[in-house]
């Protein structure tokens, strides 16, 4: 790099912040008793997508937040609004590498996309790290501190809930920088974080534990998420109130405005526009706090819950105890030690280790794994669902993330 070129973070942070001094100011928008209500039951209302037309259809001053992710974000890049963007920060970065230069882009079309909902709504949002740095503690450090100089009172980084992501969350919380732990699916996940990374947000992706228990004939699949998260949010509060660091429960990937009823009070609700919209036509707007509900779940004619170990979405083990203890006394110096002593501590299934062909088969399965292809696994204590979903989230948000990529790759090639 010439001497008198300023290095690529640098450079990359000017092009954003002089694009972001583009957009126009922030829309004015009205009250609405029926999102009121259910802000004084507790709830912080977000809106699930990255579209700023629809979120404007929808936004009412009780909403705070928006949450973007790789899914959503490809969405709006494959629209080719920022085709003009990429083009023009191709040449800034022409002393990198082809697949550095996209990645580089990648974090610049985040920074600038969740800028641009900053404006228009005066909120905070929450921004994904390039799938790429999942499983690398150092790159998700980096990256994450320049989304938070680039906005630090608005955005919100969101890392996933893989070991690397536990280490490098810690430490981001300790230097202040805000961070959703996305990908988590049981209370044990996010009991686990906030024990020991202590997050400002954890998440319990609801709808597809629903969807996982319904499309594998596991049984109806009512009610599963919603437990998982009431679980989760008790679990979390008292972690919160024992060590003075609070950390507080998502309701994500809900599918329905009953959900949005079903679920009143918890800390926070990231709603998609379809399950919004629903809620908005359909509830009556009398809310009920259902943070001391435990809903029954119904398995299928001769599915037990030995089989499917389906306890493990809203029961902490004392193998889980035991190890956030152990995590948040003595932390580990890496994610490979970290999974080392989860092996140990008798709690493997939430990082365990598989091969190159068991992760293309989670690949090829989407978003809602065969629960048939892992049964015996799940029986025998070496898998869990809420681990099976989590990996299998991060395929999903790996691939629209290579669809982002090969955007970029074609405009800059």
């Amino acid at each position: 790099m010439p001497a008198d070129r300023e290095p690529v973070s640098a450079r990359v942070q000017h092009f954003v912040l002089e694009k972001a001094g583009e957009f126009d100011k922030a829309r004015s928008f009205g009250k609405d008793p029926f999102w009121k209500g259910l802000r004084e039951a507790g709830t912080e209302l977000w809106l699930d997508t990255g579209d700023l037309e629809a979120a404007a259809s929808l936004w009412t001053d009780e909403f705070t937040a928006l949450t973007t992710n790789n899914t959503l974000l490809n969405k709006e890049i494959q629209k080719g609004f920022y085709d003009s963007v990429i083009e023009a920060a191709g040449p800034l970065l022409d002393d990198l590498e082809v697949e550095e230069r996209i990645i580089e882009i990648a974090f610049l079309l985040n920074a600038l996309h969740g800028l641009k909902l900053v404006a228009a709504f005066s909120a905070r949002v929450s921004v994904e790290l390039h799938t790429a740095m999942s499983r690398d503690v150092e790159r998700t450090l980096a990256y994450a501190r320049r989304f938070h100089t680039i906005s630090p009172k608005s955005f919100i980084i969101k890392v996933p809930l893989t070991a690397a992501g536990l280490v490098a969350t810690r430490i981001l919380r300790l230097e202040g920088i805000p961070v959703n732990f996305t990908l988590g699916f049981s209370a044990r996940h996010n009991y686990l974080a906030a024990r020991f990374a202590f997050p400002s947000y954890v998440n319990v992706f609801l709808g597809r534990l629903n969807a996982y228990v319904a499309d594998n004939g596991l049984g109806d699949g009512l009610l599963v998420g919603e437990r998982a998260t009431l679980a989760s949010q008790r679990a979390v509060r008292a972690v919160s109130e024992s060590t003075g660091r609070s950390t507080r429960q998502i309701a994500a990937s809900m599918r329905s405005g009953e959900q949005v009823r079903d679920l009143a009070g918890v800390d926070v609700m990231t709603i998609p526009v379809a399950a919004a919209r629903e809620a908005r036509a359909s509830l009556s707007g009398q809310w009920e706090s259902a943070l001391d509900k435990d809903y029954p779940v119904r398995l299928g004619s001769g599915i037990t819950d030995a089989e499917t170990r389906i306890g493990v979405l809203w029961d902490i083990g004392e193998a889980e105890k035991e190890l956030a203890r152990s995590l948040a006394a003595e932390p580990p110096e890496g994610p490979e030690e970290l999974v080392d002593r989860a092996q140990a501590a008798g709690a493997g299934d939430l990082f365990p280790r598989l091969g190159s062909k068991e992760m293309d088969a989670i690949a090829a399965h989407g978003k809602i794994p065969k629960h048939s292809h892992w049964a015996a696994r799940i029986g025998s204590g070496h898998l869990a669902i809420d681990t099976l979903l989590n990996l299998a989230g991060l395929a999903s948000f790996t691939a629209d993330q290579t669809a982002l990529d090969d955007r970029i790759r074609g405009l800059i090639a």
